[in-house]
């Protein structure tokens, strides 16, 4: 998913955004050296968690200097494959995960652009699940320090101020959601003018209305046998439609960008977003007195058969030419210790891709801990399609439905045509 990470995350997931993806937009620079061996170079769009890794990695390697550059996610993906393709790419750079985006791990992988990784003592421990986007054709090439999950995050005293408790079925959810506007507070903020944020609502409702009934779907998709517009994405699109028309989040959501929906979500003039876990960080430095909370967003009236999208976040990749491949390849691993990942999902409010690092997840992400140990999350739907076109396609028309220049049928239409082009 097209997300971003630390303002981000990037959702980037979003993704890229996904979290996604997975900065918001803006672009920052820090440069530790200049030139020579005992050089690196990095992109990044950890903003915001990155620093402090590079701090971290050098100081368990003196002498070494780390020069970083970080960007939001849009940007960051327009980029990096010019900067491959040119010979004038980082040693190592931020790639997400599967096939989501231009920036994703198969995409990168497949014309040769990044070094193999499968010889790394973490590519082994990787779970089955991360190993599934982390690998192109059997070998590893991105380093995944941390999972992430889209649900709706709860801002604790707007909640208790509205006296409204988070809803856990569907039914109940709209019933917030008119009792939130009633009180002048609208459920949700919903930043769709960055058309990466697009996608959350709609991952968090396809998780449970498509995958709750056939976890099998994507397999489906990709022996032809299964659409998009003949199957529940029609209906979980149809609930996000009614979310809006039922008033869950602010008005001219168009209108609105990932940071000001942050800010409207972190001060209370929404009860909360529906947003990566990411977010969480971003709202407590708008907020640093506030508690935020991630639940799922329910799609049934059935709590049990709720589901999360969770999945992979960005991770780090070597490049294929890198001028300091030691110092790069150190840079990974040192990424995937526990010293490194403990870091990174610290700063960014989420959970390690690998068990016993001894990492203590926040409060805030109970729900999200409890739903990966029970094996009720779902993948970022992007991260298995076959190019990045679908998702593409997927965030300009879900902006075009909300401008009413497109409609669900003619989205879901277009997605399926952009699917079976294949890669």
């Amino acid at each position: 998913m097209k997300t971003r990470t630390l303002p981000v995350m990037i959702a980037a997931v979003t993704s890229t955004a996904v979290l996604a993806a997975c900065s918001g937009g803006t672009e920052a620079s820090s440069d530790s050296g200049s030139g020579g061996s005992r050089t690196l170079t990095v992109a990044s769009v950890d903003q915001g968690s990155i620093e402090d890794v590079v701090k971290a990695f050098e100081k368990a390697n003196p002498g070494v200097k780390v020069r970083y550059t970080t960007s939001g996610a849009d940007q960051y993906q327009q980029q990096i494959r010019t900067q491959l393709s040119s010979g004038t790419a980082p040693d190592v750079m931020s790639v997400w995960p599967g096939n989501g985006n231009p920036a994703a791990t198969y995409v990168l992988a497949e014309p040769g652009y990044l070094r193999d990784l499968s010889d790394r003592p973490w590519a082994a421990k990787l779970p089955d699940a991360m190993k599934s986007v982390a690998q192109y054709e059997g070998k590893t090439y991105t380093a995944v320090f941390g999972q992430n999950g889209i649900g709706a995050v709860y801002n604790e005293q707007a909640l208790k101020k509205a006296g409204l408790t988070a809803p856990d079925t569907w039914k109940d959810l709209l019933a917030f959601c008119r009792a939130a506007k009633a009180k002048g507070t609208p459920a949700f903020a919903l930043g769709n003018q960055d058309n990466w944020v697009t996608q959350l609502v709609q991952y968090a409702l396809v998780a449970t209305t498509v995958y709750g009934e056939d976890r099998d779907f994507d397999k489906k998709m990709q022996a032809g046998e299964g659409t998009f517009a003949k199957s529940p994405w029609t209906a979980a699109l149809d609930k996000y439609l009614t979310m809006e028309k039922t008033g869950c989040f602010q008005k001219n959501p168009l209108g609105t960008n990932y940071e000001a929906s942050q800010q409207l979500a972190a001060t209370g003039k929404t009860l909360g977003i529906v947003q990566g876990n990411w977010v969480i960080a971003l709202l407590k430095q708008k907020n640093p007195k506030g508690t935020f909370t991630l639940k799922a967003l329910p799609a049934t009236d059935d709590p049990s058969k709720t589901l999360i999208p969770a999945a992979a976040g960005a991770g780090y990749a070597v490049n294929a030419k890198a001028k300091n491949e030691e110092l790069a390849l150190q840079f990974v691993d040192f990424v995937m210790s526990a010293k490194g990942m403990n870091t990174f999902v610290g700063k960014q409010g989420g959970l390690p891709s690998l068990p016993d690092t001894g990492f203590a997840a926040d409060p805030s992400l109970a729900e999200l801990s409890e739903f990966i140990t029970s094996d009720r999350t779902v993948p970022f739907m992007d991260q298995l399609w076959p190019n990045p076109k679908v998702q593409q396609t997927m965030l300009s028309g879900l902006q075009g439905i909300f401008s009413g220049q497109s409609t669900p049928e003619k989205l879901l239409d277009e997605m399926d045509a952009d699917y079976k082009s294949g890669s």
